[in-house]
């Protein structure tokens, strides 16, 4: 054999080496792909089937599955629209469906979406649960559903904005072709630009069209807040509480998406020139969790005082930074660079943020409580149990983020295919022989608060929907590799 002979020899022999190498990878990828899509089908289907009440859901579930919980004990009538809970699921079915293409997602989720039709308030949007017994005290005015009582729409922890960007992507995925649905997305949205003001902020929550204030730039009151300006209906007017402002950009943008109509992304861009003026000037450039009409920080619950908030000040420039990222428009960017320095200087010794900064001395200022009396405190060492007095610090990634933003990213950076293959094989191993992603409970502070021990085993719609994304990622990443 010839020197030419030999070298083209051991060629083949290497060729076929790597390709048996690179059928075996590609056997070993196809077979990652379908246990993925089989540990994603026996998980929603042991989810809908078994969890499931008139198409909705709840936040957790005892492991015997006997007892719910939403915002408190559920009934076996009432599901939850506030997050994590029944839009949260049909959105995850949404995901599904995408990946897939298996119609059995788009099915269950369609039950999800119907079942907020029935508890979509004449008002146009959502209260934080829906109860299907005409006759339960917690029954509201619904449109297509039987009840009566309050027929306040709300945007408090995402509840209206959860609910109508679920409707948004079904209508989308069913073509346009349901007519309830599309008819109940489209009312929603046209009541929710009717509840937002000239300035582009919104209320907490509306029954109709909003009051037409002109707009300001926000100030430090002039009066002594401790004992002055309290509103029994601070509700009416401009809100951050709990990411209103995060969640609403998601919705509008989610419109502009689907429907293509200039008004969505309008509003959006309204939103963002609202979040630019509610930044408190000097010494304190962060925002606060609730403004009067004179765009001064005010009270809301009796423990919730005027304050630059740490939390809402991160969930601003978070929600800046997204319609950055949809308009290109650099001007919101511009209140982040002194929010992020307020911010750094603001940090507890723990590297936490406190909820609120008393207004100009930039205190942490917490409450105490005795029965139902509160009281302000500069210390927190005796600190209500039931809300967030504190919040982590996003500040090391927001400045990263700002930084990508300024020198021309638009995008976030996903998981590293390597992450993904990782986390999506952790997600797959997790699920036990029922079709269950279980947890159990060590003391942390969860969603609603249910009443559960040390050691109690739970399932909850959060970890559902956010493993059933994850599984949906990892089959549209790794499609066609």
């Amino acid at each position: 054999m010839n020197g030419y002979s030999r070298i083209s020899s051991l060629f083949l022999c290497c060729l076929a080496v790597l390709s048996s190498v690179y059928v075996r990878a590609d056997e070993l990828a196809q077979r990652q792909r379908g246990l993925a899509q089989s540990t994603m089908k026996k998980g929603a289907t042991f989810f809908h089937g078994k969890l499931a009440s008139n198409g909705g859901y709840v936040y957790h579930y005892t492991e015997d599955m006997k007892t719910r919980w939403g915002e408190g004990l559920a009934t076996p009538t009432q599901i939850w629209v506030q997050p994590p809970a029944t839009p949260t699921v049909g959105m995850a079915f949404l995901k599904a469906y995408s990946a897939t293409g298996d119609e059995y997602y788009l099915d269950v989720a369609k039950e999800a979406a119907n079942a907020l039709l029935y508890g979509q308030l004449k008002s146009g949007g959502w209260r934080n649960s829906i109860d299907f017994d005409p006759k339960s005290k917690v029954a509201a005015e619904y449109r297509n559903g039987k009840g009566s009582g309050s027929n306040v729409s709300s945007l408090d922890d995402g509840q209206t904005q959860s609910a109508l960007r679920f409707l948004i992507q079904i209508d989308g995925a069913l073509h346009f072709g349901d007519n309830k649905i599309h008819e109940a997305a489209e009312f929603a949205l046209s009541s929710l630009l009717k509840a937002q003001f000239p300035n582009g902020g919104f209320p907490q929550s509306w029954t109709g069209p909003v009051s037409q204030e002109a707009p300001k730039k926000a100030s430090y009151p002039d009066y002594d807040w401790r004992n002055e300006g309290r509103l029994k209906n601070y509700w009416d007017m401009y809100t951050l509480n709990d990411n209103i402002c995060g969640y609403l950009s998601e919705t509008l943008y989610e419109a502009y998406r689907v429907y293509e109509k200039p008004e969505y992304l309008q509003a959006l861009e309204k939103l963002g020139e609202f979040l630019i003026l509610a930044q408190m000037p000097e010494p304190q450039p962060g925002w606060a969790q609730q403004y009067n009409y004179e765009m001064q920080p005010i009270w809301a619950r009796k423990f919730e005082p005027p304050g630059v908030s740490g939390d809402e000040s991160q969930e601003a420039i978070e929600t800046l930074m997204f319609i950055f990222r949809i308009t290109k428009n650099a001007k919101y960017l511009a209140p982040i660079p002194a929010a992020l320095k307020w911010l750094d200087k603001s940090k507890l010794p723990d590297n936490t943020l406190a909820r609120y900064y008393e207004l100009k001395t930039n205190r942490p200022l917490y409450m105490e409580r005795s029965g139902e009396k509160y009281s302000l405190a500069y210390d927190d060492r005796n600190l209500p149990d039931h809300y967030g007095w504190k919040t982590a610090s996003k500040i090391p990634l927001l400045k990263k983020q700002y930084g990508e933003a300024k020198s021309g990213k638009t995008e976030l950076v996903p998981l590293s295919l390597n992450e993904l293959n990782e986390t999506a094989a952790s997600i797959v191993a997790a699920m036990d022989d029922q079709g269950r992603w279980k947890s159990t409970f060590q003391g942390e502070r969860l969603v609603g608060q249910p009443k559960f021990k040390a050691g109690d085993v739970y399932l909850a719609s959060e970890l559902f929907s956010r493993n059933l994304v994850t599984l949906a990622e990892f089959l549209e990443r790794t499609k066609g590799n």
